[in-house]
């Protein structure tokens, strides 16, 4: 029996290849939350994963760019984007399945507390071979509009901190339990 929701912690991983493997977790009907999606990794150099998505960006309804497409600068929202790419997200099967999916920046406060998981088969240190370019997602948003950058960062310092401190004293109980 699979729980629940499945909490990945994006960190270190590879954007298709996670993408791929959370819709395919989506579709089966297992509910998902990606956090730190600032950190997942993106093969090739920055400057060309830049240009990349600078020609993205530049796609846009002829008579109205209010219409659509929506080019998000988010982390997180380039995730969903590119799950939404590989889910039938016209279909009402695969508009309920992009339902069970969230995805955020760091790790805000319901999830900070609960296990977070990794995916092996996405992971950079297994898939992209030593010596070849990437870029961190969370670089590449702020290089094309994302503002918010810093505040996460900020955010996540308090986080660790109150987590280091909790376990230490966790650490300090489990000690004094062992005597």
């Amino acid at each position: 029996m699979a729980p629940e929701v499945v909490v990945i912690d994006c960190a270190g991983h590879m954007l298709g290849r996670l993408a791929s493997i959370i819709a395919k977790q989506l579709l089966h009907g297992q509910k998902v939350v990606a956090v730190r999606t600032e950190k997942i990794c993106v093969s090739g150099g920055f400057v060309r994963q830049k240009m990349k998505y600078e020609r993205f960006r530049r796609k846009r309804h002829l008579t109205n760019p209010k219409k659509g497409p929506y080019h998000y600068k988010a982390p997180s929202k380039i995730l969903w984007r590119t799950i939404r790419g590989m889910v039938p997200h016209k279909t009402h099967r695969g508009a309920e399945a992009l339902g069970r999916f969230q995805s955020f920046e760091g790790i805000p406060a319901p999830y900070d507390k609960t296990k977070r998981v990794v995916i092996p088969d996405a992971l950079k240190v297994l898939r992209l071979q030593h010596g070849h370019k990437y870029v961190v997602l969370g670089d590449l948003s702020t290089a094309v509009g994302w503002k918010y950058g810093s505040a996460v960062e900020k955010l996540e310092a308090a986080r660790k901190e109150r987590s280091s401190s909790f376990w230490e004293a966790k650490k300090a109980d489990l000690i004094k339990a062992r005597k």
